[in-house]
């Protein structure tokens, strides 16, 4: 893969403002790819465009609820007049509430689908039309490996990414003739702000760990790196696929 593999890219990604959106921005904007970082955090959305205008990257930040048809359609109008088109988009967004089912508010419930999986209906919705006609394209969508393994207090969670699983399967076989690849990635434990209640309780995160055979938790910039290949022209023969990186935990 070249220093520049995305050289003339653009890439949408949402949820860009920390963690794991965060990583794979600065990766894809290092290897020349223009970022439409997209969250709701505008002070951390500046931070990691900051970060990556410093590595070299044209990067420009927007603001939009996903989960609105409204402000995801505002959105789409603000990229286009921006950069005229997308090649890549990565539907990294998420939430979880963790708590057993009984405990649910419908509410609550509908929050994690609509943030997890009725948020990359709309996205890709309004994306797919800009991605067209350009013999190349590239969608990511995070799922988990809740999507295929679970624990008690995840049923929201997991139903939610199983169900992006799906998603991608279908997409992948819908986009195809466009030349536009669709992947999921499952991520096992990452060592980001969404898991610090776990990583800083010394017991959860022994036992946590214990469900690891590698034995520690990822670093967000091995998915970083991981999007980075998805997205290349390396990956062309690759849709239609789930990526499990979790340290062997779905091994076991």
């Amino acid at each position: 893969m070249t220093t520049k593999a995305l050289e003339g890219r653009v890439a949408v990604i949402t949820g860009a403002s920390r963690g794991l959106g965060r990583a794979m921005a600065l990766e894809l904007g290092a290897a020349g790819a223009k970022l439409a970082l997209v969250g709701r955090d505008l002070a951390k959305l500046d931070e990691t465009a900051a970060a990556a205008r410093k590595a070299g990257a044209e990067a420009a930040t927007f603001i939009a609820d996903v989960t609105n048809e409204a402000q995801v359609r505002a959105l789409e109008e603000a990229v286009r007049a921006r950069y005229g088109h997308v090649d890549i988009l990565i539907n990294n967004a998420g939430m979880n509430i963790r708590k057993p089912l009984v405990e649910y508010t419908l509410d609550e419930w509908n929050t994690v689908l609509d943030t997890n999986l009725t948020s990359v209906f709309l996205i890709t919705r309004s994306f797919i039309p800009m991605m067209r006609g350009r013999g190349y394209g590239r969608i990511l969508n995070l799922a988990s490996i809740m999507g295929h393994v679970a624990l008690p207090g995840r049923t929201a969670y997991a139903a939610s990414k199983a169900a992006l699983l799906g998603v991608t399967r279908a997409l992948a076989q819908e986009l195809a003739e466009d030349g536009i690849t669709v992947v999921s990635i499952s991520p096992g434990p990452f060592a980001t702000e969404i898991n610090d209640a776990l990583i800083n309780n010394p017991e959860l995160n022994k036992q946590f760990m214990s469900n690891v055979p590698l034995g520690r938790w990822g670093k967000a910039e091995e998915i970083g790196k991981l999007a980075l290949y998805l997205c290349s022209d390396d990956a062309g023969f690759i849709t239609g696929s789930d990526v499990l990186i979790d340290g062997g935990w779905t091994s076991r």
